[in-house]
């Protein structure tokens, strides 16, 4: 048993309309999911990540921007959680502030390649990194970074033509992935943010509202979930799906209407 989970930064829900993106449908129908998840204020990368794995909201972990500033009051992230609980668990990257979800030594394995070299190709060598290491170390978690589709999204703008392009190239990505899936993982595919024009951050509905979808043992097929979804609830969800306990200072739920 695994558990994979594939941030993809940036990514609207009605990208995935209007873009060419067979491989997130395929998630989507042979799992659970909804288009109108939400993100935390302040929409940005690294605060909405950090309540992601902390399952809290940024006005507790913190952290209002892209700067790593540690949090005055501690609170267990999933990854460390997992460690304790003797799991093994994998990041594969392209933004370093990352690197602070977890805590020192809690890894089994890292991958980091620097986006600014090539920040439109950089998911490409992400998901090359993930396909050479999951299959043969039998990560218990993985987690694994797309966020060239925010990058063309400040750029060029959401909703651009160039940016429909990038979210179908992470759709092709996704679908590598989905090859080397074994049967008994569960897969976690959702946005930490939207956008609009070349910008986000605000509590706008544009910047707030995010896919969320689950695919894998145990997982209602083709379920359209009507119960309120937020990034909050990623973290307690995996929790579940390892048989672990959440911290009591996790706000989020796990999202049981996805589950037979």
């Amino acid at each position: 048993m695994s558990v994979i989970y594939i941030s993809t930064d940036g990514m609207r829900p009605d990208a995935l309309a209007a873009a060419e993106t067979p491989n997130f449908h395929k998630v989507m129908a042979q799992g659970s999911y909804t288009l109108k998840a939400q993100s935390v204020m302040p929409s940005i990368t690294l605060p909405c990540h950090m309540s992601t794995f902390h399952s809290i909201p940024p006005e507790r972990h913190g952290i209002l921007t892209n700067s790593y500033t540690p949090m005055v009051r501690p609170v267990k992230g999933l990854i460390d959680l997992l460690n304790d609980a003797g799991k093994r668990s994998a990041t594969f990257l392209s933004w370093e502030p990352l690197r602070d979800l977890n805590r020192p030594s809690s890894l089994s394995h890292s991958s980091f390649i620097a986006y600014q070299h090539n920040p439109y190709t950089s998911d490409g060598r992400v998901v090359d990194a993930a396909l050479r290491y999951m299959p043969e170390d039998n990560f218990d978690f993985s987690f694994v970074y797309l966020g060239a589709m925010d990058e063309v999204g400040h750029d060029y703008g959401w909703m651009s033509q160039r940016y429909l392009e990038q979210v179908e190239h992470s759709d092709m990505l996704l679908g590598k992935i989905l090859e080397i899936l074994s049967p008994d993982s569960t897969l976690i595919i959702h946005s930490d943010h939207g956008g609009a024009g070349r910008n986000h951050g605000t509590n706008s509905p544009e910047d707030m509202t995010i896919p969320w979808m689950i695919m894998g043992p145990n997982i209602k097929i083709n379920h359209q979930l009507e119960s309120p979804v937020s990034l909050l609830d990623t973290a307690p969800t995996i929790a579940h799906i390892f048989g672990l306990k959440p911290p009591l200072a996790w706000e989020g739920q796990v999202v049981r209407e996805a589950f037979i």
